[in-house]
């Protein structure tokens, strides 16, 4: 049986392409023999020789058609003659009308006649008359004459096909598929691979999305105590930080029907379709429940309505919603089909999709943190080739901030480097080299630099490494460099704390390192460049955040003009003129008096910025070995160490 079926599905399938190709050959095929049977199959000659045959009286009837093609019959006794033989017509099908002997093209009729009567005349026993006959190809007018027509229809089918989403035979790809669900079906043993196992991090995510994979695969353990199984869990979370990964590993530990389609997939130019295609969607899904729908990027169709539709006119995505919002709790709903949904922007989904008895759970999916960067680490090198003393936990602490995407960008990044060196295996280095390529960028040691931008960029890289180690909540340097990567001239790179919150000072601290760049400038050269421009963008958002978000300035008091609904526009501010004044002058003394603090600083540590730039713009590349032989120990290091201990103590309690 397994032999058979595998013929089966060897078997060509059916396309309706072929009948297309069918009618046209038929159609070149009669009007190729109908060609054929017009020319008759006479033996080709010139003029010249049907006047000798006509003087010798071989020609017994000469038929003219269509005043430039002459047919030649010849008399019987004139066919048993040796030099006719070869002239006798044959013919494959049987033949009403004796075909002719000969046949030739004539130029002008008049002078052919001519010549025909000086023959006729010339001899008593030959009196050759002409028939005039006129031979249309009815098949062939006809298909000249209809030929416009089917081009015409010819284009609309293939545009229309086009429209509707192309392909053969699929559900959208003709025009009246088009209603249909773009759904992708995921075999539930054979399509999906993925498991939990295959998702590092994200435990709470985790367990939040594994009872829903539990109440598939048991619904009556919760259903007995009077429970319901929930309708759908929202994903939120930053890009990359695997939302759809965990739906693929749902997908895999369900061992249920899987369908999986983008918002995106919804909205097409044709009103109507996009809530043609949603009850499509769940009608296949109740068919095969229970079942598991994952809709990506959700924001697509689930916007808030009654924004951004200045026309009045009929939006598409708001019928597209709307027949959402019914299927998932309407009426003639069922409990057996489960929606999960993902996106980034939680904050512009419409309140009524987000209510309980629809999404009755969100789960929030955050950047990983050092614990779970190393399993994440650790599933992305098992197909990499590692050096033997790779330490995970060291990758893992020099990537804060990365989501899983970014980690496995590293480890590719990290072989692709070690490949391109010629070595045998990835080792540490390597792994830093594509952390710096991925933040920073491409190195580029052949951009022109002049010797005084050179010596600029790097007493601006020793101010910020400076500043930052006099400071006790600056995060601590990992190294500097003056060559040019990605748009930036120079670079520093720093490992900040992970922390939860954050308070005044240690943003000051942070503001004030930022701001050790233009500084130096100033201390050194008592000129500014347009260098500090990244460091400047970053201090102004930072202070205005401090001042308008978190409530952080004394003058302007314990408020916030933050909207986490996303409610407000940005026509109207919702402060005075008066309190906006206050805001910007706030927002300015607080970076003039990081930066003072700043100049004064490296004004104490003069010497020492001088001789940190002088080994920068000799080794180009300097780390934190280098600061200790310049600076000695950072003064605030014991304070620091006590920190990271009490973090690893509460980590392991945790765990």
């Amino acid at each position: 049986m397994a032999k058979d079926n595998k013929n089966l599905s060897k078997k060509p399938k059916f396309n309706t392409w072929w009948i297309y190709g069918t009618v046209i050959a038929v159609f070149l095929g009669i009007q190729l023999f109908s060609s054929g049977m017009g020319n008759s199959g006479g033996k080709k000659i010139n003029p010249t020789e049907f006047f000798d045959y006509m003087a010798q009286g071989d020609v017994d009837k000469l038929d003219i058609i269509n005043d430039r093609e002459a047919r030649v019959y010849l008399t019987k006794e004139a066919q048993e003659k040796e030099i006719h033989k070869a002239s006798k017509p044959t013919s494959i099908l049987p033949q009403v009308t004796p075909l002719p002997n000969y046949t030739f093209e004539f130029g002008d009729l008049k002078l052919f006649q001519e010549k025909i009567d000086n023959v006729n005349s010339e001899y008593d026993n030959i009196n050759v008359a002409p028939n005039f006959k006129t031979e249309e190809n009815l098949f062939g007018n006809l298909l000249f004459s209809l030929l416009p027509f089917i081009l015409i229809i010819g284009v609309w089918i293939f545009i229309m096909r086009r429209m509707s989403g192309g392909g053969g035979g699929g559900a959208g790809g003709q025009i009246f598929n088009i209603g249909k669900s773009k759904a992708k079906l995921f075999d539930e043993k054979t399509d999906v691979k993925t498991s939990f196992k295959d998702v590092a991090g994200l435990e709470g995510a985790k367990e939040e999305v594994q009872e829903i994979v539990d109440f598939l695969k048991n619904p009556e353990k919760y259903t007995s105590l009077g429970g319901k199984i929930p309708k759908g869990a929202l994903l939120v979370g930053q890009p990359g930080t695997g939302k759809t990964l965990l739906a693929k590993a749902v997908a895999g530990e369900a061992k249920v029907p899987f369908f999986s389609l983008s918002g995106s997939d919804f909205v097409e130019m044709f009103v109507g379709v996009g809530a043609s295609r949603v009850r499509d969607l769940f009608k296949q899904a109740k068919e095969k429940s229970p079942a598991i729908i994952f809709i990506d990027e959700i924001d697509a169709i689930g916007r808030a309505r009654g924004k951004s539709n200045f026309s009045g006119s009929n939006d598409e995505r708001e019928n597209t919603l709307n027949q959402l919002l019914t299927e998932m709790d309407g009426f003639g709903t069922n409990t057996n089909v489960i929606v999960l949904a993902a996106t980034n922007r939680a904050d512009v989904l419409d309140k009524a999709l987000m209510r309980a008895g629809r999404f009755d759970r969100q789960i929030f999916v955050d950047l990983p943190d050092v614990r779970e960067r190393k399993e994440i680490f650790e599933v992305h090198l098992r197909p990499i080739k590692q050096a033997e003393k790779l330490d995970v936990d060291f990758l893992a602490k020099q990537t804060p901030g990365f989501s899983g995407a970014d980690i496995a960008n590293v480890c590719n990044e990290a072989a692709l480097i070690a490949a391109r060196n010629g070595k045998k295996a990835v080792d540490k280095q390597d792994f830093l080299d594509a952390v710096d390529r991925i933040v920073g960028g491409l190195e580029k040691k052949n951009k022109i630099v002049t010797v005084e931008e050179k010596k600029a960029i790097a007493y601006h890289e020793a101010g910020h490494a400076t500043v930052s180690w006099m400071l006790e909540h600056a995060a601590p340097l990992v190294k500097v460099t003056i060559v040019p990567r990605g748009q930036s001239l120079g670079a520093a790179w720093y490992l900040p704390e992970e922390r939860l919150i954050v308070r005044p000072e240690q943003m000051l601290d942070e503001m004030c390192a930022a701001l050790g760049g233009r500084a130096a400038e100033k201390v050194i050269f008592n000129k500014i460049s347009t260098g500090a421009l990244s460091d400047l963008e970053k201090v102004t958002k930072q202070a205005r955040a401090m001042v308008t978000i978190y409530g952080l300035s004394e003058k302007v008091g314990n408020l916030t003009y933050y909207d986490s609904s996303g409610q407000e526009t940005g026509f109207t501010k919702p402060y005075s003129e008066q309190t906006a004044e206050l805001i910007d002058k706030e927002i300015s003394d607080i970076i003039e008096k990081q930066y003072q603090r700043a100049i004064a600083l490296l004004e104490n540590n003069k010497d020492k910025l001088t001789e940190l730039a002088e080994v920068l713009l000799e080794k180009e590349v300097i780390f934190k070995d280098n600061l200790e032989k310049i600076f000695g120990e950072r003064p605030f290091q014991k304070q620091i160490e006590e920190r990271l201990l009490e973090s690893k103590k509460s980590d392991k309690v945790e765990e």
